[in-house]
This record gives structure tokens, C-alpha cells and sequence, in this order.
């Protein structure tokens, strides 16, 4: 316990630092390898909606009027941050410091839970989608967007070389596949999009109603 406390330590101390330059870091990269993915995960929240990894809250733009935004993230750093884009925007966000491995809600507590480009990072990815399924309310969905491994074998020849860097520094993966997690814990993928030589993938997935 007390290695998995200095752990997450850890990551909220770098998350914090990466919060100034977080957003400019992320655009760069960002639009030409997920192109519209923001407004494609968002615009399709309905109800009661998480955001886990919700970060400075680049996604806030992109949520229908009409529904109510709860954000977790580590960083207390990028939610003061989310808190100013969400005061911006004259959305009423609820935000929440915490980690994905063990989320503060009740179960079934939400609609729709999104995360977008943030299993990637999150040291534990099997318990972050376990708890995303179990505060996701019986019929409700589950949308991700992420980098994953390459449907390249060349591609994941270089983004294993490219983790051997990337995981000690940053925490970051790229040779994760969340749709593999998914559906073990039974969920059911009603939409999935893969681009960019399968380096990014789009996903909508619905728990069961019974």
C-alpha cells in the first residue's frame, strides 16, 4: 500500500509541473493524429456524465447543453485550471481531485463516463476501466478515444522502442488496447473507429441493462 501511495505521489507531482505547459504540449501533436475526437466523444454524452483524466478541461467545449459534467483528475494543478476554462465557458462543472484506480463514487453513480487520451497515462489502466464500468449505470456508455498499439507491425516495432523512454519519464504507454479491456468486463461496443495506421482508436461501449 504504502508503494502505491508513493506512486500516485509521484504522478500528482508531475501532472501538477506538466499543468503550465499542458495545453500547448497536447495541441501540437494533437489534431492531425485525433482529428475531431473531442467533439466526437463529447457531443454523444448524455445524462449524468464523468469525465476520468478530465485534465485543464480541453473538452469542455464540446459537451451538449443540458447535462451535468463531473471531471477526476490526480492533478489538483489541472483542475484550478479546468475550473478557469469551465468559468470561461459559463459551464457548471463539478471536479473532483482523485485517482482512476479507485474512483470516489457510488456504483452505477453516471451515464456516460468518458475519458479521452488518458488510459494511456494512467499507471493502472485494468482498475481505471474496471471502476469507469462500475460507476457506469446499467444501460449507460462508455466512451474512449486513445493511441493504442499499431495495427502496423513496423509502427509497434518503433512504439516499443519509444516506451523504453516514454513509460520511466512520463508514465506514458502506447502499446495498450483498451477495446480488449472492454469487452472482458462485458460491455458491449456499439461504435469503434481505428485510424492513422491503427494508431488511434474511437470507441462507444453500453453495459447491459439487466
Amino acid at each position: 500500500m504504502a508503494q502505491t501511495d508513493d506512486r500516485t505521489t509521484r504522478w500528482q507531482r508531475y501532472w501538477d509541473r506538466k499543468s503550465a505547459n499542458y495545453d500547448r504540449e497536447i495541441r501540437c501533436p494533437g489534431p492531425p493524429a485525433f482529428g475531431d475526437s473531442r467533439r466526437w466523444a463529447c457531443s454523444q454524452a448524455t445524462g449524468d456524465v464523468l469525465e476520468v483524466a478530465i485534465g485543464t478541461g480541453l473538452n469542455l467545449p464540446f459537451y451538449p447543453d443540458g447535462i451535468a459534467v463531473t471531471g477526476l483528475d490526480l492533478s489538483e494543478q489541472m483542475l484550478d485550471l479546468a475550473r478557469s476554462r469551465a468559468q470561461d465557458l459559463g459551464r457548471e462543472v463539478t471536479l473532483r481531485q482523485g485517482t482512476a484506480h479507485a474512483l470516489p463514487f457510488d456504483d452505477s453513480s453516471f451515464d456516460t463516463v468518458v475519458c479521452t487520451l488518458g488510459l494511456c497515462a494512467i499507471p493502472d489502466h485494468e482498475s481505471a476501466v474496471d471502476e469507469m464500468v462500475r460507476v457506469c449505470a446499467p444501460g449507460g456508455q462508455l466512451i474512449l478515444v486513445d493511441h493504442i498499439a499499431s495495427s502496423s507491425r513496423l509502427a509497434r516495432g518503433v512504439q516499443w522502442v519509444v516506451e523504453r523512454i516514454t513509460i520511466p519519464l512520463a508514465g506514458e504507454h502506447f502499446l495498450r488496447r483498451p477495446l480488449n479491456l472492454v469487452q472482458a468486463r462485458g460491455m458491449d461496443v456499439e461504435q469503434r473507429q481505428r485510424f492513422k495506421l491503427g494508431l488511434v482508436e474511437r470507441l462507444v461501449a453500453r453495459k447491459p441493462a439487466a
